[in-house]
């Protein structure tokens, strides 16, 4: 149960120790506290007929009013009022009004006089406290029939906890002024009846043309639709230019279809299974596809609308909404926050119960993934597909996340619809205000099962037979309208018709006019690129960059402003990086690294990395940003390369791969000309995110013709770190790639990586990367290139062996990633001419010409598959299923559960019979 800040029954002395303080201080005190006595010492200047006012004893009043001292008795009465007044605040909520069909369960809200020490007798008594909900003094009478309205009515207010004062306070005003004048116009009511009708209409049309058929409709929360059409008028009467909605597939439909304005059409032409004009991939069911639109509001502005397409996993979609809202702020509003809205549409066992609901909310204030806070809206069924919600939650609310980061929840009755446009109203001027979450639970039902041919009286036998009989929102709602004599009856009959009309009108298939709709500036870019072919993969482009621009990158590499301070190793750091640049002109991998991101960046294009601890690397090579070693002053190098660059976006993320993953993919599907990387902190931590890689990232074009250019930084390799530091999975990945989906890579030179990162906004196309990167090649002596592969050429899918003699070549070794290196290290220690070593660069799309193109150096050789991975993991079973020219044999760990083994001196065991197979 929430806390309120004051003491009931307070000590007498205690009351006077805090009047004495706020006697010499007033800002000491709360504001609750500073406004009671205020009115307090008003009420003992001015009495009133002899009697200070809220007290009977008029001599007690005229002695304290004397001698100017409060009396602790009077006090204590007044302030048990007062915390009548906050209980009201922080626990009305659990009186409130807010479930449309059964009663609520009882949670000792303790909002009884008695439970403040007051009678009915008190009820008569005017009170200074009354200055806490009026701005006057009031009778007893008046401020708890004033505060059951405002807090127990259909609306569950609760902000209280909120530690900003500003917020809170604004938040206050707002519910005690309005919700006790809320008052909407005949023309508004009318439009809320106008989409109860749209949302009706469509349901009712679905569940009459496709009995059986699952659509998971949106009956029983119909006031869906005419809430998100509030949220987006007043977003645009407030400036905000786009909104971006997240949701599942409970009454995805009526919202394509009554909100973004998807034409009835072309739904039921997904209804009739009819293929699209155009076929791309595989496609995916009707509930789990995205749209955009493009709308004009009531009040005359230009709106774009966009629903993300999502799979079936519930609330994965959210951080990438979030993504994309921040790509579209950062590219197109120059991060002006209060221009693009992102809205997540819950279920309330979905919020409750999947974690990266948490993840994304702990999110939202961290400067990597901020986007001006989000709308959340619970569509609050009471069940999750067969489960009831005592069974799907420890906490009261499915909301109570909210309060992780202070964000306030209105809970709302969905038969009350106005009371929802209302909360909406609230919602999106509290976001545009104060740039913050805000959460509206709409307590509503399901009136089917989970789907529609599902029963759902085999679980919940009670709830339904409540169910089967209560009218739909749009049904109460008019009738309410005519009760009131809002709507007389014949314009409710008129209403009625049309409703009818409309439904036949559907039935017969008329045809819509689809909307305008006016590509804004990312989206263009978008068009600039095409597929992929597979032709794109037999060479790469030409990637190189001329000398003077890297050495220019170099420069800002090296340098840091007057009176930085740096720590010695970081002095040291800058001197290596200026005498590989411009004196050796061989580089390491983390400076190539550093040159690709900065000859993007000189392009005028965006680089966006972020991972856990990517701004100095885990293993302490990249150092993107330096540090102060006085001021903690934080410093990047590549924000320094020249006018008019790139904007380069370095975040060290919060302890999630999940949220921080999604959010990546957001941001790189909503901008083509952003390099967006998201790197693990080890390799196989990316199993923490695999929603997002099988559902989006591996799928997303083929499902849904959304193309990203996100690359993944997994860095693997077995070095005797054990099963969680040594295996990035690439087997996963390589079972993911078909179609040339995704581009897999575990290349070894600082060159190729150069290249391979440059390659992603050079292509034509735009395609996952997910690279198998270094963790003890970042400071191998043989792992460096020369500055001048990086002026030229291409990325290598495929690197062949310059040393071995083709004549005496007996064995090729296949290999890709950091065992080359021991392979190499054993070639040349014992002269072997007569094994070739073959580098795969890029597993996926496999290289098979360019491969070919080296094995027919070796007409006599035996070709082996070398790796470092179990039998049972890494690219053994690929390359079967890849490379049937010729038969290969398979040099690796013996198979096992675990990736590694977790005593270093059995790995070096390991490792060394595996490099002796491969030359015995």
């Amino acid at each position: 149960m929430d806390k309120y800040s004051y003491i009931a029954n307070s000590h007498g002395a205690y009351i006077e120790e805090l009047y004495n303080s706020y006697k010499q201080d007033p800002s000491s005190v709360d504001e609750g506290w500073r406004k009671f006595f205020e009115g307090f010492e008003f009420s003992l200047k001015y009495p009133v007929n002899g009697q200070a006012n809220g007290h009977a004893n008029g001599v007690a009043s005229k002695e304290a009013a004397a001698t100017g001292k409060a009396d602790p008795a009077q006090i204590r009465k007044e302030m048990e009022v007062v915390h009548l007044i906050r209980g009201y605040r922080s626990r009305g909520h659990l009186l409130a009004t807010t479930n449309p069909i059964r009663p609520r369960l009882d949670r000792k809200p303790m909002l009884n006089l008695s439970d403040f020490n007051l009678t009915e007798a008190d009820l008569d008594q005017v009170f200074e406290a009354g200055v806490e909900v009026f701005g006057r003094p009031a009778k007893l009478r008046e401020i708890v029939d004033a505060l059951k309205k405002i807090y127990t009515g259909n609306i569950g207010f609760e902000y209280l906890y909120i530690r900003d004062r500003e917020q809170k306070q604004w938040l206050r005003e707002k519910i005690e002024k309005e919700a006790l004048n809320m008052n909407f116009s005949i023309e508004d009511k009318k439009h809320i009846l106008s989409k109860l009708n749209e949302a009706v209409v469509f349901e009712n049309f679905l569940h009459t043309k496709y009995l059986g058929q699952k659509r998971f409709s949106l009956e029983g929360g119909e006031t869906t639709i005419p809430a998100l059409d509030a949220m987006i008028n007043k977003a645009g009467e407030l400036g905000v230019k786009e909104v971006m909605i997240g949701m599942a597939h409970r009454g995805r439909l009526n919202v394509l279809a009554n909100i973004m304005r998807k034409t009835y059409e072309q739904i039921f032409n997904e209804f009739e299974g009819n293929l699209p004009d155009q076929v791309w991939g595989d496609g995916d069911v009707k509930y789990h596809m995205g749209f955009s639109s493009q709308i004009e509001t009531p009040s005359g502005q230009q709106m774009y609308l966009k629903l993300a397409p999502n799979p079936s996993h519930l609330e994965a979609v959210d951080p990438v909404v979030e993504g994309f809202i921040r790509a579209r702020a950062d590219g197109m509003y120059n991060s002006d926050y209060d221009k693009v809205l992102p809205v997540l549409i819950h279920g309330d066992a979905a919020v409750a119960g999947q974690g990266i609901v948490y993840e994304v909310t702990q999110m939202s204030g961290l400067e990597g993934y901020y986007t001006g806070g989000t709308i959340h809206f619970v569509i609050n069924n009471q069940v999750g597909f067969t489960t009831d919600f005592e069974d799907a939650r420890t906490s009261i609310y499915s909301t109570d996340v909210a309060k992780i980061v202070d964000a306030p929840v209105l809970h709302v009755n969905g038969d009350d619809p106005e009371a929802v446009v209302y909360c909406m109203h609230l919602a999106v001027e509290y976001r545009q205000k104060f740039n913050k979450d805000i959460f509206i639970d709409m307590v509503c039902y399901r009136r089917h099962g989970h789907n529609e041919s599902d029963e759902p009286k085999f679980t919940q036998p009670v709830l339904y037979s409540y169910i089967e009989n209560h009218n739909n929102p749009r049904e109460i709602y008019q009738k309410v309208l005519a009760e009131r004599g809002y709507v007389d009856a014949e314009l409710a009959a008129n209403m009625d018709k049309e409703f009818k009309a409309l439904l036949q009108e559907r039935l017969d298939m008329v045809k819509q006019k689809s909307l305008p709709y006016a590509m804004p500036k990312l989206e263009q870019e978008w068009r600039n690129l095409r597929y992929a072919t597979a032709e794109d993969f037999e060479k790469s482009p030409e990637t190189g960059v001329p000398l003077e621009v890297l050495e220019k990158i170099g420069q800002a590499l090296v340098k840091v402003p007057e009176g930085f301070t740096t720590l010695k190793q970081i002095d040291k750091l800058l001197k290596d990086r200026k005498q590989m640049i411009f004196d050796t002109k061989r580089i390491n991998w983390a400076t190539a690294e550093l040159l690709a991101y900065g000859s993007i960046l000189a392009e005028g294009k965006v680089v966006r990395l972020s991972g856990q601890d990517v701004q100095r690397g885990t293993f302490s090579h990249r150092h993107a940003v330096l540090r102060d070693a006085q001021t903690n002053a934080e410093y990047s190098n590549l924000d320094h390369i020249q006018d008019g660059q790139g904007r380069f976006m370095i975040y060290n993320s919060l302890l999630s791969e999940y949220g921080v993953l999604g959010f990546e993919f957001g941001y790189s599907m909503a901008n083509p000309n952003a390099l967006v990387i998201w790197e693990a902190q080890f390799g196989d931590f990316a199993n923490g995110a695999q929603v997002m890689i099988d559902q989006f990232i591996t799928s997303s074009e083929t499902k849904w013709d959304r193309w990203t250019g996100l690359v993944m930084l997994l860095p693997h390799g077995y070095e005797g770190q054990g099963p969680e530091h040594s295996n990035a999975r690439p087997e996963r990945f390589l079972q993911l790639s078909a179609n040339n989906n995704i581009i897999v890579a575990n290349v070894t030179t600082p060159a190729n990586f150069f290249h391979m990162m440059r390659r992603q906004l050079n292509a034509p196309y735009r395609k996952p990367l997910v690279v198998m990167s270094p963790k003890s090649m970042l400071r191998h002596p043989l792992c460096v290139s020369s500055l001048e592969e990086l002026t030229t050429g291409r990325f290598q899918e495929t690197i062949g062996d310059t040393y071995a003699d083709p004549n005496k070549v007996k064995k090729v070794l296949l290999c890709t990633g950091k065992i080359y290196y021991e392979l190499l290290e054993k070639q040349q220690a014992d002269k072997r001419d007569d094994v070739a070593i073959i580098r795969v660069e890029q597993m996926h799309p496999f290289p098979k010409t360019q491969l070919n193109g080296h094995i027919a150096q070796y007409p006599n050789a035996k070709v082996y598959w070398v790796q470092e991975e179990p039998f049972n993991m890494g690219g053994w079973t690929f390359m079967l299923r890849m490379y049937s020219e010729q038969p290969l044999e398979v040099i690796a760990r013996r198979s096992s559960a675990s990736p590694s083994t977790g005593f270093a001196k059995i790995h070096a065991q390991e490792q060394a019979e595996i490099i002796r197979r491969a030359f015995e």
